[in-house]
């Protein structure tokens, strides 16, 4: 119920979705001759519009997810391997051509293979399913071995899980898939924006790992500007900071995550 609600309560919400709605309120509005809130609507959309689109409020909101978790200054001596979450892959895309075309959270992908290389004796573990309500498509778990293996990886270091469809499940059910040791360190591979998410869900789930963040969208010295970029690389940024934020509200006031904002320390939850 969890996973379905989310997903339609981001629908409404998605900067784009929620200026279409608008837009549709405000011609609904005037054909009804309710010119005051077809007005008020129509205002409300295009000042959305020129935010997400014109502004740089993508990147600052952005910025504060990407800095909260940061790879260790000295990279660990052995590890017992690494979880990538999915995310990374066109999945309706490899659903059809049977291909590894990547998006743009296909670094995810690339710094696996590269540790999957440098930690030869770890496990890889894909963990991500078909994430999509209504849409067909290929999890990362089925499409990344297609191209991990091109890459070097040996099938022997893979591990797929490829039945999750949020980052909540990813936790529950990597952890349940590899059982993992106390005083075993795995690194947690996923967008760096996506991070602070998902180190809380990890905690939650009793699955101690080590951040290891890539997939970065700031430069991290952004200020507050007209035009800074290009209008549908900015609508994507506010898109993903929105998501993300959202997330991480929901994903606190139902219980799931401790923290509203997680720290890159451990800390004991704070009263709500």
């Amino acid at each position: 119920m969890f996973f379905i609600a989310a997903k339609l309560f981001w629908f409404v919400l998605q900067p784009i979705n929620l200026i279409g709605i608008l837009l549709l309120l405000s011609f609904v509005a005037q054909l009804l001759h309710w010119h005051y809130l077809g007005l008020t609507t129509a205002g409300v959309g295009f000042l959305l519009l020129a935010l997400v689109v014109w502004t740089s409020l993508g990147p600052l909101m952005l910025r504060p997810l990407e800095d909260r978790f940061a790879r260790p200054v000295e990279p660990p001596q052995e590890i017992a391997g690494v979880i990538m979450l999915g995310g990374g892959m066109e999945g309706a895309v490899n659903l059809t051509r049977g291909g590894y075309e990547l998006n743009s959270g296909g670094d995810r992908l690339v710094e696996t293979a590269v540790l999957a290389r440098r930690y030869p004796n770890a496990r890889v573990v894909l963990s991500g399913g078909n994430g999509s309500l209504v849409l067909e498509g290929e999890g990362d778990a089925d499409s990344g071995p297609r191209l991990l293996r091109a890459l070097g990886v040996t099938r022997d270091q893979l591990v797929l899980e490829n039945k999750s469809r949020d980052t909540f499940e990813n936790a529950v059910f990597s952890r349940d898939l590899v059982q993992p040791k106390p005083g075993e360190t795995w690194l947690l591979v996923t967008s760096a924006f996506h991070m602070p998410r998902s180190m809380a869900l990890f905690r939650k789930a009793g699955f101690d790992v080590v951040p290891w963040p890539v997939d970065y969208r700031t430069r991290g010295n952004e200020r507050f500007g007209l035009a800074t970029d290009n209008p549908l690389d900015s609508l994507s940024a506010t898109s993903v900071a929105m998501r993300e934020w959202i997330g991480l509200l929901a994903y606190w006031l139902t219980g799931r995550i401790d923290e509203p904002f997680p720290s890159p320390t451990r800390t004991e939850s704070a009263p709500r």
